[in-house]
């Protein structure tokens, strides 16, 4: 093929090296979203981490500004907070400077925390975390105004994950909440959802035309599905 001039050939993006998670705190998600300010221009910072499995929140933190840092700090917590240190989750983010940095590097280095990383210039290779904040910031009792404090914003997330992780009937892992998944207790509950519309249907069949509604439980998570690479101390463990 000829290219004219000085037109270069077309990129080759590489295919997505994807880790999958067969339980809870094998692979995390993080990013860092902007919290609006009801002064124009001024905001904070969120740091999220979530658990791709279960959809949990399992830490956060608002912040004045992005930071290696503060991104190392908030890993600490979560770790502290999960009790896996012994035995820490990949974490994937995208190609942000806090999420490259080498404090942060340095710091999951001697974790023996393994980092996964989105394709430069690809958008959707952290669905997960990208889908959260959308879930965040499309809550009807996000601020349309802004916030009017950084404790306003603190105050606001710590109601948000507790409904979150809590309340919320995900729809993603078959209308179980977050916190019921990352428990597991979503078998036993889904089971039992099941047992009602098999009742249901024996009691009055003329108004099923097919099969009950699927109540099976989520199964694995993949990160990105494309390479996939199954983390074998992961599966031992789930």
């Amino acid at each position: 093929m000829n290219h004219r001039g000085r037109m270069k050939p077309p990129r080759k993006v590489p295919e997505p090296t994807s880790f999958t998670a067969t339980g809870p705190n094998q692979v995390w998600s993080w990013d860092i979203s902007y919290c609006p300010s009801e002064v124009r221009g001024q905001h904070w910072y969120l740091y999220l981490i979530m658990d791709i499995y279960s959809r949990k929140i399992v830490a956060w933190e608002i912040h004045e500004s992005e930071s290696g840092e503060l991104a190392k700090k908030l890993i600490d917590r979560a770790l502290l907070r999960e009790r896996c240190w012994q035995n820490p989750p990949v974490l994937h983010s995208d190609n942000g400077a806090p999420m490259t940095s080498y404090t942060l590097k340095a710091r999951l280095a001697d974790l023996g925390m393994l980092m996964s990383h989105s394709r430069p210039r690809v958008s959707n290779d952290n669905p997960y975390s990208e889908s959260l904040f959308k879930t965040l910031k499309y809550c009807p009792k996000w601020p349309a105004k802004g916030f009017s404090s950084l404790t306003a914003v603190r105050k606001w997330m710590l109601l948000f994950e507790q409904a979150y992780n809590e309340e919320h009937l995900h729809s993603g892992i078959n209308f179980v909440t977050p916190a019921q998944r990352h428990q597991g207790v979503d078998a036993e509950l889904l089971a039992k959802r099941e047992a009602v519309y098999e009742r249901a249907k024996s009691l009055n069949p003329r108004r099923w035309s097919g099969d009950t509604r699927n109540w099976a439980v989520a199964g694995a998570v993949s990160l990105n599905p494309g390479k996939l690479q199954e983390i074998e101390r992961n599966k031992q463990a789930a």
